[in-house]
């Protein structure tokens, strides 16, 4: 289990049962007995939650249609010698960002939730040995009279099912088990008080709990105490539904009762608590009796329990509606954690899902392309396209923009001077203008038109062009790298089709200015511009970009490629790849024209 795992399932399964406790409390007066039981079933979806794919959040993603998938094979002649003469000129100038180490503490935590788990998970599997022995030593039951009477019992709750009776010297108490071949274990050394009223009342409990699938209820809880064995809450909580489970079990059985009968089934119960212990390592069946608290609690409801005490449904509907609506707020919440990063919810007929994957070896990656004359996306991994990752040094060209259009530089005057702080790169070691600053990126630069321009415009411009998720928490001159702001391939491709355009409405010469600066080479049949950026995180390049446009004589395509790994994920290994992509596809040859500038990142 990974920390954000663990913390996630921590908080859902807190919140939701203490919800679900709050609202037993609130509403016990408007909910039978059956409805306060099913409550508990909302438990059941929240501790989900965590442990569902991502995409099940992403609704839109099931509405598509449309979509079409390619399997792309590169050509021989991009296998080895593939890359472009111009990738000699593309060099990595990136900033090593600094973030704890939390591998021992994520290492520390699976290995205590294991530990956990295999301990928990022992107690079922001696449940399970012992109902096993159970079994093997158990007899047949031979009381004609009260087998005719089980027969009768079970047409009266409409139950089909060949149900086994046995009887047992290792049970004292009546139960059932067995999920698909269930058995009522009868203890043998109580059949000389048990009256055919006695059985009648075990019989009908006993097959109520089968015919409201407690038997299923009981996996179902064990497995989640197994994974959620760290959280008290759960302990509690399931501890109050068994509880809510009988007293549901004895109502379905006093609803077929007459009033005279109902103190004779509590005594029943009585007796059985009275002469019997529990036993613990049976958490796998239902027994008739219960610890003395609940057996407490039972007898209190079976005393006050009237055939006329009917709650209406309006008010359980409402309640119910309530529940899951508050519960249903924790899915965003769930969907950020469990994703760990936002997600892009995209959705376009006509695209085509291609199999690039030979062009990204060791590399988890995707590559989008938009064709402008076709207008038509080309994706390659679907799942990659849509993930909001750090936008790292490709956020500059947004930065430039920013800064034009506040007046903060200008197309004719844009060098800052650099204020003598040595560098990382000797290339940074000097005054830059804007197009220096782009094709070197420059990061000193960059951090200082931000600052100029303010973070109220820059957050106020990322929301206005939809940049990704806008977020600049992470603090001035740092929520790009690696930080709060994140962007996926496919925005990434939306937004250099708007700034091409000039969508955003932006002076025409402040675009100009920085689609200049992104140019990389050009010959007579196309111009490649583009801009990279490498997320480097203790020393560790862990996150490459290359996006940009090729425009050709007679369409322009735009793309982004974005790759992942724990070493070895940079801006110039991205910008390689898409090179290599687009010459197979014929897009992009890069035959050694004109070239411009150095690699970005």
């Amino acid at each position: 289990m990974s920390l954000n795992l663990f913390i996630i399932g921590l908080l859902v399964s807190s919140f939701s049962v203490m919800v679900i406790l709050l609202l037993r409390i609130w509403f016990r007066r408007h909910l039978t007995a059956k409805w306060t039981y099913h409550l508990w079933m909302f438990l059941f979806l929240s501790l989900a939650l965590p442990f569902l794919p991502a995409d099940l959040y992403n609704f839109s993603s099931l509405l598509g249609s449309g979509d079409t998938y390619q399997n792309h094979a590169p050509s021989s002649h991009t296998e080895k010698n593939g890359t472009m003469q111009s990738l000699h000129l593309i060099q990595d100038f990136s900033e090593s960002v600094n973030r704890p180490d939390l591998s021992l503490l994520t290492m520390s935590v699976a290995g205590l939730w294991v530990s956990g788990v295999l301990i928990v998970a022992f107690t079922m599997v001696r449940g399970l040995i012992e109902l096993s022995r159970i079994k093997k030593d158990s007899s047949a039951f031979a009381n004609h009279e009260v087998l005719e009477l089980f027969e009768k019992c079970k047409k009266r709750l409409q139950i089909k099912k060949s149900i086994k009776i046995v009887r047992s010297n290792r049970v004292q108490s009546p139960m059932i088990f067995g999920l698909f071949h269930p058995f009522i274990v009868l203890p043998s050394q109580h059949e000389h008080w048990l009256s055919l009223k006695n059985y009648e009342y075990i019989f009908l409990h006993e097959l109520s709990h089968y015919k409201n699938k407690d038997l299923l209820t009981n996996y179902v809880i064990l497995f989640y105490q197994i994974i959620y064995w760290f959280n008290p809450l759960i302990w509690l909580a399931f501890r109050k539904m068994r509880s809510d489970r009988e007293i549901a079990c004895d109502a379905s059985v006093l609803q077929l009762l007459d009033d005279h009968s109902f103190s004779d089934y509590g005594h029943t119960i009585i007796n059985f608590l009275a002469l019997s212990k529990r036993s613990s390592k049976l958490q796998l069946v239902t027994q008739l009796n219960g610890p003395k608290v609940q057996i407490k609690e039972r007898i209190e409801h079976i005393s006050a329990y009237k055939h006329s005490a009917r709650k209406p449904i309006r008010k359980s509907i409402f309640i119910y509606v309530l529940a899951s609506t508050v519960l249903t707020f924790q899915l965003p919440f769930v969907s950020a954690f469990t994703m760990e990063n936002d997600r892009y919810f995209f959705n376009n007929d006509g695209t085509v899902y291609e199999d690039l994957h030979q062009f990204f070896q060791g590399y988890e990656g995707s590559f989008v392309l938009y064709d402008e004359n076709a207008k038509q996306y080309r994706i390659y991994n679907e799942e990659k396209s849509t993930l909001r990752v750090s936008p790292d040094s490709t956020y500059k060209l947004y930065s430039a923009l920013f800064a034009l259009e506040s007046n903060v530089i200008s197309p004719e005057e844009s060098t800052l001077a650099w204020d003598g702080t040595e560098q990382p790169y000797d290339a940074w070691n000097e005054d830059q203008d804007v197009s220096s600053a782009l094709q070197k990126s420059v990061s000193w630069y960059f951090q200082e038109l931000d600052r100029r321009t303010g973070f109220e415009i820059i957050q106020s411009n990322l929301k206005e062009i939809n940049y990704g998720n806008s977020d600049i928490s992470g603090g001035m001159g740092k929520f790009w790298l690696e930080s709060s702001l994140k962007i996926s391939p496919v925005e990434q491709v939306q937004l250099l089709q708007s700034f091409y355009h000039n969508q955003f409405g932006y002076e025409q010469m402040h675009i100009q200015t920085v689609k200049e600066a992104l140019l990389i080479e050009k010959n007579e049949e196309a111009r490649l511009s583009g801009k990279t950026g490498t997320g480097t995180v203790n020393g560790k390049n862990i996150n490459g970009w290359f996006i940009g446009y090729v425009e050709t004589n007679d369409n322009t395509y735009f793309f982004a490629a974005n790759i992942q790994n724990k070493v070895d994920s940079s801006g110039s290994k991205a910008s390689e790849i898409t090179l290599s992509i687009l010459r197979d596809l014929g897009i992009y040859k890069g035959n050694g024209g004109v070239k411009y500038g150095e690699k970005h990142t």
